[in-house]
């Protein structure tokens, strides 16, 4: 039987308004990383206009956590990235590829009608552990 850890950290911002959900569960070899949003930890306001900004700041909360797990970016094997326009692709997709290295995981992007405090931009993942 396979056991799950939760994965916390202070450097990554905390569940949503409270919601009952980890930062991130390791198991099985892997670790599965909620959806981040472009939130510092401990503020209550989204950072950044621009779809760039949001992208940076999503990527260093995934990135937080993954170390928090003794993991790194450099370990995603899939990612969800969920758009709140399409039109924003293009400047996701810049930031994000600067961040993935050369070995991109799987991903999937898709638009989505609304995200938490009108966040352009959310990305979950998963690395190996």
């Amino acid at each position: 039987m396979s056991t799950k850890s939760v994965v916390r950290t202070d450097a990554a911002p905390g569940p949503f308004q409270g919601a009952p959900y980890s930062q991130a569960i390791s198991a099985g070899g892997f670790v599965f990383v909620s959806g981040q949003l472009a939130l510092k930890p401990g503020d209550k306001q989204l950072s950044g206009g621009s779809i760039e900004e949001q992208t940076e700041q999503v990527l260093a909360n995934l990135r937080a956590i993954l170390e928090a797990a003794g993991s790194g970016l450099d370990r995603l094997v899939k990612t969800t990235v969920f758009l709140q326009s399409f039109d924003d692709f293009q400047g996701m997709n810049e930031v994000y590829a600067k961040h993935v290295g050369g070995q991109p995981p799987a991903r999937s992007t898709v638009e989505v009608a609304k995200l938490p405090s009108g966040a352009l931009v959310e990305i979950e993942a998963i690395a190996l552990a």
